[in-house]
């Protein structure tokens, strides 16, 4: 879908003007987006692998939720939006905790611009993995990965089709930040 979408500076400030989802990335207009990181209480992180037909990283784990901000909308209501979209899951506000805005600024070969500030949120997941709805043409499938595989992961970054590889920091954060959680 061809989205409006807020630019935003270098700075992440809003300028006040928007553009199409496709123009910001071909034109490489920084903009934001919204990450959700779901755990459960049995010390496990909830892993999305995109889907086949993505345009950037096709069939790569990654996070368990992650899309675009809209235009005019509140990054806390793309993140509930996104995860009742890509997983159908319900949230409310009081149960995601932000732990930072995070710059991811990328380039691709298919001459995709993507120069993004990941609004990070975490949450627990309280339902079981099989109640969620993986979101057809976003979502191929979900997983449960433990924290330690989770770091086990980290360490062969690169060579195992989870994460991208430039943001290990950004993951080995994202762990710390939900250990904490217990």
């Amino acid at each position: 879908m061809d989205e409006y979408i807020d630019i935003v500076t270098k700075e992440g400030k809003l300028t006040g003007k928007k553009a199409l989802k496709s123009e910001i990335h071909s034109i490489g207009y920084y903009h934001n987006t919204a990450h959700v990181w779901l755990y459960t209480k049995h010390r496990e992180i909830l892993l999305a692998q995109r889907d086949a037909n993505k345009s950037i990283c096709p069939l790569l784990w990654d996070v368990s939720v992650a899309g675009h901000v809209d235009s005019g909308e509140l990054i806390i209501q793309a993140a509930i939006r996104e995860v009742k979209e890509e997983i159908g899951l319900d949230l409310i506000p009081d149960e995601l905790h932000k732990i930072g805005v995070f710059e991811c600024f990328q380039s691709y070969p298919n001459g995709i611009k993507d120069f993004e500030f990941h609004h990070t949120y975490i949450a627990e997941l309280k339902v079981p993995i099989s109640k969620l709805i993986p979101q057809i043409g976003e979502v191929e499938a979900l997983k449960l990965v433990s924290f330690e595989s989770f770091e086990s992961i980290l360490e062969r970054i690169g060579d195992n089709n989870h994460f991208v590889p430039s943001n290990k920091a950004y993951y080995k954060l994202v762990l710390n930040n939900i250990k904490k959680m217990f």
